[in-house]
């Protein structure tokens, strides 16, 4: 090899080695500004250290009913050098389950925490591969309150064009809605002026795409090695009782390979829950799942979500159950996540998932 490759062999090296710094550096817009230089330096020092311990499988859930139930379970144990990590007022939480290292955050409702804290935590820490899991609506009548579903793909079902009354229709959405379908009384001639909408598609930018130029997609698939993983957890015992005297009539299940549909909409109306199931075939309903899966696939991570049924998304008579099955619905969810994880081989290797 001659000076000049040798020259510029290490300078690359040096590039390299440097890369951790600046990652460092860069992290810094992340923090508060009110936190002094000193904090600043501690924290992203703290993330370089719990790095180099890496990498993680990231879990990511919604709301504190979920991050009770799983934080409850025995299996998780914190780490004893730096049990947490405080970020843009989430905390991260770092651990072992079953002796694998995982690293969780609380995200919050709604698709835009879901994706920002997930493509924080993929920028952040040595975390390659997401599991995303909390509670649902039930929308198919073959499944129950209790049961956990684990989807193969799923749909943002929020993205809509609301059309004008005198829309014709034709283009490339993938559904319509027309509102006047429902009206009660119905009334010949006269039109419901709330016309109708169509679902339209996403816009994936992803690593393995052309620079740009985003794929037009509606479906986001889950990663299918993970899901063949956990397959075998449709045999597991879910609990059927939120007490000695709150139980659900029958046992719930755990099944693998639906499909699941997201927006920022909780849905607890019985006609719309018909409609996503008859239009789109989903078989549960929530407010962040696409949004985390979304981001996963556009940086080439895997990702598995796991959804307990906590209620029957307005198909109930009465009060939603949500209230009352939350909790259960939440536990058997967790027990879910501890299994997938348990199952993950000692030694993963993630990029054999992507």
């Amino acid at each position: 090899m001659d000076n000049k490759a040798t020259n510029q062999m290490a300078s690359l090296d040096h590039i390299l080695r440097l890369l951790p710094l600046l990652f460092i550096i860069s992290s810094l817009h992340v923090l508060p500004s009110s936190a002094t230089s000193s904090d600043k330096l501690k924290t992203v020092t703290t993330i370089h250290k719990v790095n180099r311990k890496g990498p993680y499988v990231g879990l990511v859930t919604v709301i504190e009913t979920e991050e009770d139930a799983f934080l409850a379970s025995v299996e998780f144990r914190p780490d004893p050098t730096h049990p947490f990590i405080d970020l843009s007022g989430r905390r991260f939480r770092i651990g072992k389950i079953h002796g694998k290292k995982v690293m969780y955050v609380r995200c919050g409702r709604g698709m835009v925490n879901a994706a920002a804290v997930t493509q924080q935590m993929i920028d952040m820490f040595d975390v390659k591969g997401i599991v995303h899991f909390g509670i649902a609506g039930n929308i198919n009548n073959s499944m129950s309150i209790g049961d956990v579903s684990i989807p193969k793909q799923i749909t943002n079902a929020g993205l809509w064009d609301w059309l004008n009354p005198d829309k014709t229709e034709g283009g490339d959405d993938e559904a319509y809605l027309d509102i006047g379908n429902y009206n009660v009384p119905q009334r010949d001639g006269n039109n419901n002026m709330l016309g109708s909408f169509r679902y339209g598609y996403e816009q994936l930018y992803s690593v393995t795409g052309q620079t740009n130029s985003p794929q037009k997609v509606y479906w986001i698939n889950t990663t299918q090695e993970w899901l063949h993983l956990a397959a075998d957890l449709e045999k597991m015992e879910l609990s059927q009782c939120v007490n000695a005297t709150v139980c659900l009539p029958e046992k719930p299940k755990l099944v693998v390979g639906l499909k699941a549909a997201t927006a920022n909409i909780f849905v607890d109306n019985a006609v719309y829950r018909d409609f996503l199931y008859d239009t789109f075939e989903v078989s549960s309903s929530d407010m962040e799942s696409s949004a985390v899966a979304m981001t996963c696939v556009s940086n080439g991570y895997p990702v598995i979500v796991i959804r307990g049924l906590s209620d029957l998304a307005g198909a109930q008579t009465g009060t939603n159950a949500i209230r009352k099955f939350g909790s259960l619905a939440a536990a058997n969810t967790a027990k879910a996540v501890l299994e997938f994880i348990k199952k993950l081989p000692p030694n993963y290797n993630f990029d054999s998932y992507v």
